[in-house]
């Protein structure tokens, strides 16, 4: 089944709605974004209204993992670009702070989501690994993609990388509109 992305800024969410916001939509909310950007105000608008309409909002360890440490590597370029090299930085007395920033941000999110499972151990894995093999995967989106149909789960994300995935999306990236 083909599914055609939704405007997420016209989309009226209502409490049977389930969904997975991607790692992007996380950051563009919670991580540190430049003052004005209109992506984290229409993700952030985005998430009033879905609290407000009490979705069911679900996050997995992938998603977890990959906005601790994109946000990791976001700051040390803005705190420490004098350090060369990211373990370096995490070694340094300039991540404790960021740290302590970032597992609070993460407690944020988690405060809105149940946790679910993506279900690896049941993956096709050597296709998907076939299709990462084919350099036009991302395979980390090959698992949320998986996850999101298996759980039948709307992907909100602001990545062009899920055009045709077959899974419903809610976006504000007009590449994923058209």
């Amino acid at each position: 089944m083909t599914h055609k992305a939704e405007p997420i800024t016209s989309y009226t969410f209502t409490s049977a709605d389930e969904l997975l916001l991607d790692t992007n939509v996380w950051l563009l909310v919670y991580g540190p974004q430049k003052p004005g950007d209109i992506k984290v105000a229409t993700y952030s608008q985005a998430l009033a209204k879905i609290l407000a309409a009490q979705c069911r909002i679900y996050i997995d360890v992938l998603i977890v993992s990959e906005f601790i440490n994109a946000y990791a590597r976001m700051k040390w370029k803005l705190v420490a670009p004098h350090i060369n090299q990211f373990k370096a930085f995490r070694r340094s007395p300039d991540f404790k702070p960021v740290a302590q920033d970032i597992a609070a941000d993460v407690r944020c999110v988690l405060n809105h989501c149940s946790r679910i499972e993506n279900g690896f151990e049941a993956l096709n894995i050597v296709g998907l690994i076939d299709e990462y093999a084919a350099g036009d995967a991302d395979f980390n989106d090959q698992i949320i993609a998986v996850l999101c149909k298996r759980k039948g789960l709307k992907l909100v994300t602001d990545d062009g990388d899920f055009s045709g995935q077959g899974i419903p999306v809610l976006t504000a990236n007009k590449r994923l509109l058209v």
